[in-house]
């Protein structure tokens, strides 16, 4: 009996992965260089390297050519845009747009470009590529309104690198194994980033998988990061005394000179 019962456990574990090799679906295995990029005075970027393997049912390569995008994105946060005018020689506010889900940062690669992988409906419900990102204004707007101001911040993130493209960032060895390098800019937000891959195939998303990256301060700039948003009040307070202190100094330094 304790052999039929060690047999019958062996079967159920066994089961799952004798359902995954039967399925006629290939499968992702991704993972990234770092789980956790520390943030600290020193901080100049990183290089973030995103790789993996496609499993294939019974280990057969299909004739057609598989293609890799690989997405970094978070942490997504509320922002509010501002258009300023000149009105009578000054520049003022003259209008502005709430969008909900703004990511902070996103960079996307690929082994090919986008629009030659998927039709721009696949592209928009996964939200590959800069221009199918969904960011959700909180308010209704006009289509001309809104364009204008994601085309004004997707240019500015561009430029502070905080939004990438590249369509050949993907490299696939022997239809089997992918990497792709993602750079990571200094001015990059603190938090959670899912590292996304995805697996296309004649205009399909075949499979999807993800990691989860944290970004996170690390040092003296943590402990005042976490002083500033448990001890509001103490942090405040003592950062004008010791401006106040740094003043005086200052003075008195200039003073004798």
């Amino acid at each position: 009996m304790r052999r039929l019962a060690a047999l019958l456990l062996w079967l159920a574990a066994l089961a799952p992965l004798t359902a995954a090799a039967q399925s006629d679906d290939p499968r992702l295995v991704p993972d990234v260089s770092s789980r956790a990029i520390d943030i600290q005075y020193s901080f100049t970027g990183e290089e973030l390297l995103l790789f993996g393997a496609i499993l294939y049912p019974g280990q057969r390569l299909p004739d057609d050519r598989a293609d890799i995008v690989v997405v970094l994105k978070g942490p997504v946060r509320p922002i509010v845009l501002r258009e300023k005018r000149r009105v009578a020689g000054i520049w003022v506010n003259a209008s502005s747009i709430r969008l909900r889900t703004s990511p902070g940062f996103y960079a996307i690669g690929s082994s090919r470009p986008i629009d030659k992988l998927v039709d721009e409906r696949t592209a928009a419900i996964f939200e590959l590529g800069l221009a199918n990102l969904s960011m959700s204004p909180s308010e209704f707007s006009e289509a001309s309104k809104l364009e204008r101001f994601e085309a004004g911040l997707t240019d500015l993130y561009r430029r502070l690198g905080l939004f990438y493209e590249n369509p050949a960032a993907v490299e696939i060895t022997e239809g089997v194994l992918y990497r792709a390098r993602i750079p990571v800019p200094a001015r990059v937000p603190v938090g959670t980033y899912r590292a996304e891959t995805f697996l296309i195939s004649r205009g399909r998303v075949l499979a999807v998988a993800s990691r989860d990256v944290q970004i996170r301060k690390a040092g003296f700039e943590r402990f005042v990061a976490l002083a500033a948003e448990r001890h509001g009040f103490l942090y405040g307070l003592t950062a004008v005394i010791l401006s106040l202190l740094l003043g005086y100094a200052a003075a008195a330094i200039f003073r004798r000179r």
